[in-house]
């Protein structure tokens, strides 16, 4: 009896595994487990054939402000990759998150983690330090036929400056630190993707964003505390910073960015929303919309400017509420549509060090 009961063990997870590799998302995931794999080696002789092999030839890529949209694999490495490698040569990429999902017409993977190294030369002007340096990235991609078709990433170039000590715009209210992983440790997903799961974590996250749109008829109608964890942690980009429960996100972020911009509002139905087991991811190009038309937030003027904002987000569910948030805004193209030069700033900031 324990034979066949060995046997009945072993092939039901082959049959498992058989599922899971047929599943689109599974094997998207394989596909950018290579490119994790080329990008934590980071071998720069090698990396622009590698960037090839992943991407499709007319590949759509959106990189974060100064880069913005990139032609082709080729110039990812050459405007983006190789740069950064020249001022971090032992440089190598961390996820903590890698998920899945289909969402408006297409299949994604979306991932988030810290490319660090020792920060030997300086980037994009920024001072080098000699020091270990890190910085935060959430990148999605679009697959077609075993190819990346279309990237959207950020990276979180303010947290560089940060660590440089050449932040040249107003300093955060809440804390600056290097934002952990899931709480749980399970962010790499590798389980057979469960598209009822995944869509119950979607919907838990759209009703919530939904009651933050209710902003006009106070605190109260946004019922964040049917939705948010009493220990919800929420990991802000660098110039913002990460809190800490309810009372910590309206006091250090929500209050300033509403008395701002108290129109803002969001393309939830042209973005892109995944869904898998107990995580939820969001991009858009843009994610929101808003005037600058109060004072209070990031010490930036009330100009009437009608700005939109890049913002790429990762959510973890647990026991049916969400426990942490993990949101990259890209606030140096926030400040370029202001007409602010961050970077002509941050030279005048550092002059004593270029």
């Amino acid at each position: 009896m324990l034979f066949f009961k060995c046997i009945f063990s072993q092939l039901y997870s082959f049959l498992i595994f058989i599922f899971s590799m047929k599943n689109i998302h599974n094997q998207n995931k394989i596909i950018i487990n290579q490119l994790r794999a080329a990008l934590y080696d980071c071998d720069v002789s090698k990396l622009q054939q590698q960037l090839n092999e992943f991407f499709a030839t007319d590949v759509d890529i959106h990189l974060s402000f100064p880069f913005e949209d990139l032609n082709g694999a080729d110039e990812l490495f050459e405007k983006a990759y190789q740069p950064l490698i020249t001022a971090i040569p032992d440089m190598e990429r961390r996820d903590f998150i890698m998920m899945a999902g289909h969402s408006n017409g297409g299949n994604w993977v979306g991932c988030a983690g810290h490319y660090i190294g020792t920060f030997e030369k300086p980037w994009l002007d920024i001072p080098a330090t000699k020091h270990l340096v890190y910085m935060r990235y959430h990148e999605f991609f679009k697959l077609e036929n075993g190819k990346i078709v279309e990237m959207q990433a950020l990276w979180d170039i303010p947290q560089v400056m940060i660590q440089a000590n050449a932040w040249p715009m107003s300093p955060s209210l809440a804390v600056e630190w290097i934002v952990p992983s899931p709480a749980t440790n399970d962010g790499i997903i590798t389980t057979p993707y469960n598209e009822t799961q995944g869509n119950a974590s979607i919907q838990l996250v759209m009703d919530m964003l939904k009651g933050l749109e209710r902003n006009n008829e106070g605190v109260e109608a946004m019922g964040l505390d049917k939705y948010w964890h009493p220990k919800f942690n929420w990991y802000g980009p660098a110039g913002i910073g990460s809190m800490r429960g309810i009372s910590g996100f309206r006091n250090w972020h929500q209050i300033p960015f509403l008395k701002a911009m108290p129109d803002r509002g969001a393309f939830l139905d042209k973005g892109i929303s995944l869904g898998d087991a107990e995580y939820v991811g969001f991009t858009a190009w843009p994610g929101m919309y808003m005037t600058v038309s109060g004072d209070g937030w990031l010490g930036i003027a009330p100009s009437n400017q009608k700005i939109t904002m890049r913002s790429l987000d990762f959510w973890r569910c647990e026991n049916g509420l969400l426990r942490e948030n993990w949101v990259l805004v890209d606030l140096l193209h926030v400040y370029h549509q202001l007409g602010v030069d961050v970077f002509e700033r941050m030279r005048e900031f550092t002059f004593a060090r270029q």
